[in-house]
């Protein structure tokens, strides 16, 4: 069993300080490059991503997993307006984990979903010398596609049950139960289409 150890780094932006929450599966002094997880979300914590710790185990690498701000064991920012969430908070977020954790000159990057927009971006814009992998998954490279897209999987379900959704998501009703069981049925039959959802999922 590999060691796993877990803390909070300060994270200070635009003046104000908050916590990044984090983990380390196996030893950064190792000399095998450690893996960076981003998670997806924004605001999905990295639990769902847990089974990457098998890196760990089968190979020996470093596997760094953290909750960005906002979400999961960090700092929630309930009271921050909008246009406080932006890139450039996340990349941010990013380097500092890096820094903190010394291995901002030798490391491997995988982003899922929104994680994986936010290493491009960064890959894209500040990128260092100390990445040698980028691996990303399911990412999104166009809202315009994806909203197509789901539109077209909605397509495939009764009249009544698109009608349903369309007026939740344009009343602004979409913390009801009706909803939601309709979002859970969409996500069992499009997202993760396994028979329980694994535990880290759920």
């Amino acid at each position: 069993m590999a060691l796993t150890t877990s803390g909070f780094i300060n994270f200070t932006y635009l003046s104000q300080t908050y916590q990044t929450w984090y983990m380390v599966s196996g030893d950064l002094a190792s000399g095998i490059r450690p893996l960076v997880g981003l998670h997806g979300g924004p605001g999905i914590p990295h639990t769902y991503m847990l089974p990457h710790l098998d890196l760990t185990e089968l190979y020996g690498i470093p596997v760094v997993l953290y909750d960005q701000v906002g979400c999961g064991n960090s700092t929630h920012l309930r009271d921050k307006p909008e246009d406080f969430f932006t890139v450039e908070l996340y990349k941010d977020e990013l380097e500092n984990v890096l820094d903190h954790l010394g291995i901002a000159d030798d490391f491997d990057l995988l982003g899922h979903s929104w994680g994986s927009m936010l290493a491009a971006d960064w890959v894209s814009s500040r990128c260092s010398d100390g990445l040698h992998r980028l691996v990303l998954t399911d990412p999104l490279a166009s809202t315009e596609l994806y909203e197509e897209g789901v539109n077209t999987l909605l397509k495939q379900y009764p009249q009544d049950f698109q009608d349903m959704i369309k007026r939740h998501e344009e009343d602004g009703t979409t913390d009801s139960p009706e909803y939601q069981a309709a979002i859970d049925r969409f996500d069992h039959d499009h997202v993760c289409t396994l028979d329980p959802w694994p535990q880290e999922l759920v």
